[in-house]
């Protein structure tokens, strides 16, 4: 009697965490922003810091953030006497846009020198460029240079540690990919915040 009792139990259990189950399923269909788009990178949605830049382009103009608005914009900082890490950073960020085809027309690959004194603007459009044609070089004078790295939290200087900041469509820090996440990975993201719209 008590087997059945058990095997009763267990098979109500099993059926109320099925009909569970189906509604969350259901749910998630029906609203698709409640379910988590499982990032690789950190999420960093909400922080109140990394939510703009004031600097001049490559192109001798000035660039602020909400320009980009429709677009993920992946922003990473380094200086292009870096020896390793910031040219294979930018190798990595030009493969992750080849590998997503025609929505890598949707994203803007942003660089930022730490380094004004030396990375000097046809130094670094050619530099950018090197990796990948859309890609684009930011720059200020030492004071907003500092202002930048400190409104990302990014330590000022030339270091090798820096990871890339990912933005949504909105303009909204989303993500921060750390610098030795895979080009898949980084392109897995950015297609979430593609089409998270």
């Amino acid at each position: 009697m008590n087997l059945r009792r058990v095997v009763g139990s267990a098979l109500a259990l099993a059926a109320a965490g099925a009909i569970a189950a189906a509604a969350f399923v259901s749910l998630a269909a029906q609203n698709p922003d409640t379910a988590a788009p499982g990032f690789e990178a950190t999420d960093v949605t909400g922080v109140n810091w990394g939510r703009d830049f004031s600097l001049t382009g490559d192109d001798g103009v000035p660039h602020e953030l909400a320009e980009f608005r429709g677009k993920v914009v992946a922003l990473y900082f380094g200086y292009t006497r870096c020896p390793d890490a910031c040219p294979l950073t930018l190798a990595t960020l030009a493969e992750s846009v080849r590998l997503l085809g025609e929505d890598g027309k949707r994203v803007q690959v942003i660089f930022v020198t730490v380094d004004p004194k030396h990375d000097k603007p046809e130094l670094l459009a050619r530099y950018v460029r090197s990796f990948h044609e859309g890609f684009l070089a930011l720059y200020g004078d030492a004071g907003a240079t500092a202002r930048t790295a400190a409104e990302f939290k990014v330590e000022g200087g030339e270091h090798h540690s820096t990871p890339v900041f990912l933005f949504d469509t909105t303009g909204r820090l989303r993500l921060v990919a750390h610098p030795e996440a895979s080009a898949a990975s980084i392109a897995h993201d950015i297609r979430a915040l593609l089409r998270a719209g």
